[in-house]
């Protein structure tokens, strides 16, 4: 029987403010097989994102357990999670977050660089190649349109090959017409290469691409089952 590559078993977030505790997510069980598809849906405020930062670590469970490819996230110092996150995670924002002082392929290289890879820039220039950007290469965010941004974005997450794609409303920022051709390159090149996407959005037909849907409310989870 094949492993979950993600487990939460009762995973919660509490943050702390002057008015003291605030549950942020709470009770969270479940678990994710690689390859899968799987979308998080649910209105705003609902916990959506702050969910896939304890998938991804970028947030630590305050309780319960979160496991990503066997390893308790809960459990290794922050200097580790960075390096496990690097070789194993590829994230997408809605906000491109790309180095605006770094062309297109000096962005996609920078995480193949710090993970070590050899020829990081003939791999960056691969992953530009695969999202149709090889000839916008040499050209800074500032000279890109929004959703080239993103696809040098997702060209950046995919070329260390990693295990498991987060993507936190990564059409949210673009048009419909261009969203829609995001869409269809994070599904294809995912089917690709075998890698899990888990993807927060509110676009209905977006989230029902994927094999599973799971939706939140007040920071719990409320329905899952498989797309319609």
């Amino acid at each position: 029987m094949t492993s979950p590559i993600l487990q939460l078993t009762q995973a919660g977030l509490s943050l702390s403010g002057n008015a003291g505790a605030v549950t942020i997510l709470s009770g969270i069980s479940l678990a994710v097989n690689p390859s899968e598809t799987l979308a998080l849906t649910g209105p705003s405020g609902s916990g959506k994102s702050s969910l896939l930062m304890l998938m991804g670590g970028l947030e630590r469970a305050t309780s319960g357990q979160v496991l990503a490819l066997g390893q308790d996230l809960g459990q290794i110092d922050e200097d580790a999670l960075a390096k496990f996150r690097l070789v194993h995670m590829g994230i997408v924002f809605q906000s491109f977050h790309l180095i605006p002082t770094l062309t297109a392929l000096e962005n996609v290289a920078l995480p193949l660089e710090l993970a070590g890879a050899p020829d990081a820039a003939g791999q960056a220039r691969a992953g530009l190649t695969a999202v149709g950007l090889e000839a916008r290469a040499g050209h800074f965010p500032a000279q890109l349109s929004g959703g080239e941004q993103q696809r040098v974005a997702l060209a950046r997450a995919l070329a260390p090959k990693p295990k498991l794609l987060l993507a936190d409303e990564p059409t949210g920022n673009l048009d419909s017409v261009t969203g829609a051709a995001v869409a269809d390159l994070i599904f294809d090149l995912c089917a690709a290469s075998g890698t899990t996407l888990i993807l927060v959005t509110h676009d209905t037909a977006l989230a029902e691409r994927c094999a599973r849907v799971i939706r939140l409310s007040g920071g719990a989870l409320m329905a899952e089952g498989a797309a319609a």
